[in-house]
């Protein structure tokens, strides 16, 4: 059942306007002599239409409009006020406070069922898009989840296709990429730029697909003219990824590209110096770096984590940014249980 809350301090006129009310199908009629009471009663239930008295001794109308505003603005439910003073300037007063529509006493009974009918009528063409409003912004919701749940699979495949041919590790994706968000979080990003850096940086190396085997699998250093062909591979993996409409994919790209620039500019593929290098460069710069000296491969023993957290330090401001390496060394605590959660696989 429906209700209407009505409030003057009148027992006769309420009445009246109780047998009014009680006219009208589908709604029934809550009476409160005390504003005061009715106001607390519509703070705990609904209604969904007021029709109050502007003369009473505690709380006038106007007054009870705004403070039933003050906490009730967004439900959006109709107020009429009723009351004898016909004085143009009170009128304008409860319209200008919010009131939705305004009836002098004596009341006409007919004109009065015509105005109420219309105010609900109104309520509940306005609950009605509501509900619409927000069953839009569910399936919105569901399509958008939907295309991110698509582009993941496709990272994930990506970077999959990548560790075949990578003789660098799941592991180290994983890490690097909680890593990152770790710094991008110390960093005080939101929390949707973290979990985009946390989904973009598994695609930092994407571009080694390109690389030819006898490079990127050579066990041992590779000379200068090797390196060259290597250093290809953040070019490759900006061009496999650029040009999506996808967000995440167009931070993977700006990854790819960017991640092994070196703060002093002696990086590669641009040679970009400071900010000119993207802050998602430079955060997986730290973190690709820390989890490459602290792992194991065929071809070198782990280092220590004092041993990486120290070569970050000396290369801060030269290979690193200073801002991103405190970053990343602000909760150690966090970083060594990275470490711990997605180690290398036997």
């Amino acid at each position: 059942m429906k209700r209407i809350v009505l409030i003057d301090d009148n027992q006769i006129n309420l009445t009246l306007l109780w047998h009014l009310v009680k006219k009208i199908e589908g709604y029934e009629a809550v009476n409160f002599l005390d504003p005061v009471e009715a106001l607390a009663w519509c703070k705990e239930n609904e209604a969904d239409l007021i029709i109050v008295d502007y003369m009473m001794p505690q709380m006038d109308g106007i007054e009870f409009i705004t403070q039933f505003l003050s906490f009730s603005k967004e439900l959006k439910i109709p107020i009429l006020m009723v009351t004898a003073n016909d004085q143009s300037d009170i009128r304008y007063k409860a319209l200008e406070v919010g009131a939705t529509d305004f009836l002098n006493k004596p009341i006409d009974k007919t004109e009065f069922t015509i105005r109420v009918r219309n105010l609900l009528a109104l309520q509940s063409s306005q609950k009605k898009l509501a509900n619409q409003t927000l069953w839009l912004k569910d399936e919105v919701l569901k399509a958008t989840q939907e295309i991110r749940s698509r582009e993941q699979e496709i990272i994930f495949r990506l970077t999959k296709a990548a560790e075949y041919r990578d003789p660098e590790t799941g592991g180290h994706i994983k890490r690097m990429a909680h890593y990152s968000r770790h710094i991008a979080m110390q960093l005080g990003m939101s929390a949707e730029e973290q979990h985009l850096i946390l989904e973009a940086a598994p695609m930092h190396d994407i571009g080694k697909v390109g690389i030819p085997d006898s490079i990127l699998l050579k066990p041992g250093k590779l000379d200068p003219l090797e390196f060259e062909i290597m250093k290809e591979h953040a070019q490759y993996g900006y061009d496999i990824l650029n040009g999506s409409q996808s967000r995440l994919m167009q931070l993977g790209a700006e990854i790819a590209l960017s991640h092994h620039e070196k703060y002093d500019g002696s990086g590669y593929p641009n040679g970009l110096k400071d900010d000119a290098i993207s802050i998602y460069g430079r955060i997986i710069a730290v973190a690709d770096v820390f989890d490459a000296l602290t792992s194991e491969r065929p071809y070198k023993k782990a280092w220590s984590i004092d041993d990486a957290t120290g070569f970050l330090r000396e290369n801060s401001g030269t290979h690193f940014d200073r801002t991103c390496v405190y970053a990343f060394l602000q909760d150690m605590n966090e970083v060594l249980s990275i470490k711990e959660k997605f180690k290398d696989s036997n």
